[in-house]
């Protein structure tokens, strides 16, 4: 009878042109795979491979097992692959950190999708600063990150960035059609010292050091200052889909971030946290 480790280490040496070369592609030693052909010859009771010089080639009788081992190998390694991702999809769990207007608004949807899909799914699900979320995706703490940054370049940090969608950055005020520079004699809300950094940013740009009198995170207190004419804000436009108070008036400013998706480690991701990218990516396009 054939043996699958066998027939895959003919398949490597066919595939590598030596034993030293498909020793290093299984991570055996020389001796290991020579044993194994030599036992596959047993077995077969065909010659499979024959000294040429001060390495070895296959024979024809060799040459024709590689071809059927190569089929027959990566036949199982593709069932194998398929019964790992139905097992994955079976009891995975998802972790995933993202910053606020995000998890209210691109996840629920994600989520909810693939939970019809794959009921039996669990979801973890992290409210963090972009910063923040990083750290944890290195950690192992959380699977994936949405996050977001200013411009178009891409940080060599050993972490996988997929873009999602842009997303325009609106001025709150009690009137419309302003901009920045309006309002450089104004109060405005700001948010932590992480969360404020493009803001001080924009409106150097425009010429000014903005006066933050207050500091707030949280999309409806922000509103709520600005209703009350205590000052200005900028928020996202995701943040606004949830929620625009009455009497707030929105300006789009030409100031747009990037989200992304993060991902850490090489591919492919498992079976759970793929299925979930995938809705991910599918809902950002509605």
């Amino acid at each position: 009878m054939l043996d699958l480790i066998r027939l895959r280490v003919l398949a490597a040496v066919a595939a590598h042109g030596s034993v030293t070369a498909a020793a290093a592609a299984l991570h055996y030693t020389q001796p290991t795979v020579s044993h194994h052909l030599a036992r596959l010859e047993a077995a077969t009771g065909a010659k499979l491979v024959q000294k040429a010089g001060r390495g070895i080639r296959l024979t024809p009788e060799g040459e024709v097992l590689a071809r059927r081992a190569a089929e027959i190998v990566g036949r199982v390694d593709a069932a194998d692959a398929e019964l790992a991702a139905m097992v994955g999809l079976r009891s995975g769990l998802v972790r995933v950190g993202a910053f606020s207007s995000a998890l209210s608004e691109l996840v629920p949807s994600a989520a909810a999708e693939l939970r019809r899909e794959h009921p039996n799914i669990q979801f973890e699900l992290t409210d963090v600063h972009p910063l923040v979320a990083v750290q944890q995706l290195r950690a192992g703490e959380i699977d994936l990150a949405i996050v977001f940054r200013y411009g178009h370049d891409q940080p060599d940090d050993g972490i996988r960035y997929t873009y999602l969608r842009d997303d325009p950055i609106h001025l709150l005020s009690r009137r419309t059609g302003e901009t920045l520079a309006d309002h450089r004699e104004s109060d405005w809300i700001a948010g932590c010292v992480n969360c404020r950094r493009e803001l001080l940013q924009h409106c150097a740009e425009a010429g000014f050091t903005p006066r933050i009198a207050f500091t707030s995170d949280d999309v409806i207190v922000k509103q709520a200052l600005v209703r009350a004419g205590l000052g200005v804000t900028t928020t996202p436009g995701l943040a606004l889909r949830s929620h625009l108070a009455d009497g707030v008036r929105s300006t789009e400013l030409p100031i747009v971030r990037r989200i992304l998706l993060a991902t850490y480690g090489e591919p492919p991701d498992p079976p759970a946290t793929a299925a979930f990218i995938a809705a991910l990516k599918r809902v950002t396009l509605e």
